[in-house]
């Protein structure tokens, strides 16, 4: 299996297609209710539903660049405001946490080989 794509939920599609597209996405469908991005690097993709009501997302959505530091800097530099700067992590990864403008939780890491390989691994299956 493949991981095909994560579904945000937005509630304003204009003001969260222009976040994602300012942050570097390529907007690859475009409707009043829905938009999917297709990610600057290899072939992941995601989504933005529009939400009627009140929500909570819990959830996190992660987005890797090897040029973590430049790539916060030139957000900065955009406008973008971060909650967290970038910072390593006692897990082994570096990260810089922001939020759209729905309130949805995006970090921004680089994990290198401790993303597939941290020290800890383990491997199991049914």
């Amino acid at each position: 299996m493949n991981m095909n794509q994560v579904t945000l939920p937005v509630s304003n599609m204009d003001e969260a297609t222009d976040f994602y597209r300012r942050m570097g996405f390529l907007q690859i469908v475009d409707t009043p209710h829905y938009a999917r991005f297709e990610c600057p690097e290899g072939t992941s993709t995601f989504s933005l539903s529009l939400e009627d009501g009140k929500f909570l997302n819990g959830g996190v959505i992660y987005f890797e660049n090897k040029e973590l530091d430049k790539l916060v800097t030139d957000l900065k530099e955009q406008g973008f405001k971060l909650d967290q700067e970038p910072m390593d992590m006692p897990y082994l990864w570096r990260e810089a946490i922001l939020h759209d403008p729905s309130g949805n939780k995006i970090k921004l890491y680089w994990a290198g080989d401790n993303r597939l390989n941290p020290p800890w691994r383990v491997e199991r299956s049914a």
